[in-house]
């Protein structure tokens, strides 16, 4: 049986989610892994089952999805090269322990503040697959402004909900510069993406975009719409400024909508 029905194999026992699934399938093989935020360490279980991990630290704050980690990894046999530890961030790192950090499932902000705290545990990591619930410029400005440049991101859609996966490595490391990435580009018949919809959008995202990326921007474009009706009760001039600003980010957005494919590239 080869690597890859080996990898399917397990990966079904393990039920991961879609999301969880394109996370483990962006870890390198034979990675030191460390995920933080881990739940029931369904991941790092899947990761070094699979062999994309070597070994792996299951980082979780609060005390039930702790103890459900360490219940998960002595169930599954691998005390012996998952660590579960209970700590904030990548307070649960020491310096050069994991070449690979994953973090799911919180909001951007929050990602970019562990990040940002725990900094120093950066050194000699080779990539960072993160997965933010909202807030995805927010962290794609943070890698932006600390050297890591974004390589790869994805879009899904599970159970009702939008998820993107942004795939991050040291400026160092890889071929690629934060200038090319974010460079402004025009896109149909002359709309221009500049830096700053980029991060919005997404670099990646906006070259290849699927139903879920429009289904996104369609949705965010609708409750752009709920915050105008409020405003439009509003006497304040600021909220005149504001709702100007909200519509002509509409008008821009139906115009990139309509530049871009909707189809699977």
């Amino acid at each position: 049986m080869d690597g890859t029905k080996i990898w399917n194999v397990r990966v079904s026992a393990l039920k991961l989610s879609r999301r969880l699934t394109k996370i483990l399938e962006k870890i390198p093989r034979g990675s030191k892994l460390a995920d933080i935020g881990s739940d029931h360490a369904l991941l790092p279980v899947a990761a070094v089952e699979c062999g994309a991990a070597v070994q792996a630290v299951a980082g979780e704050v609060n005390p039930g999805p702790y103890d459900a980690a360490v219940k998960q990894v002595i169930e599954s046999g691998m005390t012996d090269v998952i660590s579960v530890r209970k700590g904030d961030g990548l307070n649960v790192l020491s310096a050069g322990e994991a070449d690979v950090i994953t973090i799911a499932g919180m909001g951007g902000s929050l990602i970019a503040a562990i990040l940002d705290r725990g900094i120093e545990k950066l050194a000699g990591v080779r990539r960072l697959v993160l997965q933010p619930n909202v807030g995805e410029d927010i962290l794609r400005r943070w890698l932006h402004s600390h050297g890591w440049v974004l390589i790869e991101e994805w879009i899904l859609e599970e159970d009702g909900k939008i998820y993107e996966v942004l795939v991050a490595e040291p400026s160092d490391t890889t071929g690629l510069t934060n200038e090319q990435v974010y460079k402004e580009r025009t896109i149909g018949d002359g709309v221009r993406l500049s830096a700053d919809w980029l991060f919005r959008m997404g670099p990646w995202l906006t070259q290849s975009p699927n139903p879920v990326f429009h289904d996104k921007w369609t949705s965010e474009m609708e409750k752009m719409g709920y915050i105008l009706q409020s405003l439009s009760r509003s006497d304040l001039p600021a909220a005149a400024d504001k709702a100007s600003e909200i519509r002509s980010d509409i008008e821009f957005i139906q115009e990139v909508l309509a530049c871009l494919p909707k189809d699977k590239p």
